[in-house]
């Protein structure tokens, strides 16, 4: 059997708070991820998906439990090790430009201005903002900042990509049109996903594998594979199945019983 390229085991994580019992927010949590699979973590607001994948990008120390990547443990090792992380805020340095925002990561890897320069130059041309190199945070959209967030995480080269909610902040129409980009960037990247979301119509259209998590403390509920073809576009959304497995998986969340 192939190795997963992801295997997250066992994994805890408990918060204290001062003259209060703890609160556990994760509990004894298993998920394997294929290489170039794209899953996605799909459950309620509060119910633990951001602190997971936290604890995958080395962001938080599990209080048990441990992370390997291609078979080697990288637990509370941040960042790196073959990771890129999106966050749902833009998370971008106000004082650096598009360029500099996006070159960022590579600063730290040690390369020199002209590999920076033109990888960020690929990863610009990559999401579609080619034009506003020399552009500020503030001077973007939401939209494009989170493009510019997305390129950050790219240029790195991560074998494994990170992404919570990173839609989530945004407009519908603004939303929709990124998890566009996002699967076309996807179908030419063929990188590693971990979607963090809590739409379902989300998980659905991009996902290969959807992993539903219960309420806190997270623990897997259920995992449900999705059944449609490869390369998607939004005709999908109004395939009949695509509207009855929507409204099952809902009704299942809604009701707690299993798919």
């Amino acid at each position: 059997m192939t190795q997963p390229k992801l295997e997250a085991k066992g994994l805890t994580k408990c918060y204290a708070r001062e003259g209060r019992p703890f609160i556990q927010v994760v509990d004894r949590l298993t998920i394997e991820v294929q290489d170039k699979e794209f899953v996605a973590i799909l459950g309620p607001s509060g119910c633990g998906k951001s602190t997971l994948l936290r604890m995958i990008d080395g962001l938080l120390s599990p209080d048990s439990g441990n992370i390997v990547i291609d078979g080697r443990d990288v637990t509370g090792i941040v960042g790196g090790e073959g990771r890129g992380m999106v966050f749902q805020s833009f998370d971008l340095f106000p004082w650096r430009t598009v360029s500099g925002n996006v070159e960022f990561g590579l600063e730290r890897l040690g390369l020199t201005r002209p590999e920076r320069r033109d990888i960020a130059a690929h990863y610009i041309q990559l999401i579609g903002l080619v034009g506003f190199e020399n552009a500020y945070p503030h001077e973007l959209s939401g939209g494009m900042q989170q493009r510019v967030g997305l390129a950050r995480a790219l240029a790195i080269r991560p074998s494994i990509l990170l992404m919570d909610e990173p839609f989530g902040a945004l407009d519908v129409q603004t939303r929709d049109l990124l998890q566009d980009e996002l699967l076309r960037i996807w179908n030419a990247e063929r990188k590693t996903v971990l979607f963090v979301t809590h739409s379902i119509e989300e998980a659905l259209y991009l996902a290969d594998r959807m992993v539903v998590i219960t309420p806190r403390p997270a623990r897997i509920d259920k995992i449900i594979y999705v059944p449609f073809a490869r390369p998607r576009d939004e005709s999908v959304k109004t395939d009949p199945e695509f509207v009855e497995l929507r409204q099952k998986i809902w009704h299942a969340l809604k009701g707690g019983v299993h798919v």
